[in-house]
């Protein structure tokens, strides 16, 4: 009997064998085909969870990948903890929302709600998931993704402060960490109570761009791990740029991780073995948003070829990428990308 798509995308997060592999991400995948298909508005489905569960399946319905993604936008955490968020109501162009008020300079400034589950979007969003695994069942899987606390960090105080910090002022540092690792997990307790049947943790901010792979280690790891271990269905870790050098400690932290168009995949592979689930890395502006799907289709085998288990895009999807590039990278993925096997 042939597997669900929703079976699929859990057993390749797992590690386990599946009878073709799947093609979906963990992160934002709402596209303006989707929009235009149920007529609506970019800047309201942040802000309505019927709507933004409408923009995610459409994404399913017209490309064919096996999951459903909500939220879209990288606010929710920072807006639960006071930030205020810029959704540009009255814009028909596709912005995704922004935040302001850089309030926090040490922990005493983050002030946790007392019931983050009904804190600013979070219900909004898990609204969207109930929704989701309504109208899915048990045929495509619905995820959902938390912010990492470093990148949160990034948003709820000067990210050059918080660079600088790191290195001068690391106590203080930690201790913004903490709190904010304390919201994050309530956070994907909460979308996980609502029926998320993966949660992606995106520590997008603690990029080796940016974080030599000793800062990364004394600052950073800790608090993905105690993250990643409160997380209690399928997981992946995700961090942005070229993690090739802090690629081993992502795979002790997580059994399943993401990495973006800069890695070199091989090397990755290379690196952590073939136990560690690896998914990635298409550039989603240079190849799914600007390609051809000859061109798509190409560097999904590309990826495949270099050991990806399955071929993700590097980062969040482009909303106008074309719906013909995206069935192309499905077809792709699901034709080419070898199974792992038992």
């Amino acid at each position: 009997m042939a597997m669900t798509q929703k079976e699929r995308a859990l057993n390749i997060i797992q590690g386990k064998p599946v009878d073709v592999v799947p093609a979906f991400t963990g992160f934002g995948s709402v596209i303006v085909a989707g929009l235009k298909e149920h007529d609506l508005r970019f800047a309201h489905v942040h802000l309505d969870a019927g709507e933004m569960a409408a923009a995610a399946a459409a994404t399913v319905e017209l490309v064919g990948t096996a999951a459903a993604i909500v939220p879209f936008d990288m606010g929710v955490a920072a807006e639960a903890l006071g930030a205020t968020l810029n959704t540009y109501p009255h814009s028909e162009d596709i912005l995704y929302p922004t935040l302001r008020d850089k309030y926090v300079q040490t922990a005493d400034d983050i002030k946790m709600p007392a019931d983050i589950a009904s804190a600013g979007r979070v219900p909004l969003v898990c609204e969207a998931i109930k929704i989701l695994k309504a109208k899915f069942g048990d045929e495509v899987a619905v995820g959902s993704w938390i912010l990492g606390p470093y990148t949160l960090a990034g948003q709820s105080m000067d990210l050059n402060d918080v660079l600088k910090s790191s290195l001068k002022e690391p106590a203080k540092v930690e201790a913004i960490l903490a709190k904010l690792s304390e919201f994050l997990i309530g956070e994907a307790k909460a979308y996980i109570a609502a029926g998320a049947d993966y949660i992606t943790l995106r520590e997008m901010g603690a990029t080796s761009d940016v974080l030599s792979p000793r800062t990364f280690r004394k600052m950073v790891r800790k608090y993905s791990e105690q993250i990643l271990a409160e997380i209690t269905v399928p997981k992946v870790y995700h961090i942005c740029g070229d993690t090739n050098v802090i690629v081993e400690d992502m795979a002790q932290m997580c059994g399943t991780i993401s990495v973006d168009q800069k890695n070199d995949m091989a090397a990755s592979r290379a690196k952590i073995g073939e136990d560690i689930v690896l998914l990635g890395n298409v550039h989603p502006w240079d190849v799914f948003a600007q390609g051809t799907p000859e061109q798509v289709a190409e560097l999904v085998c590309n990826a495949a070829t270099a050991g990806a288990d399955s071929v993700w895009p590097g980062c969040d999807l482009w909303p106008d990428t074309p719906v013909d590039n995206l069935r192309a990278w499905v077809n792709a993925v699901e034709g080419t990308v070898p199974r792992r096997k038992a």
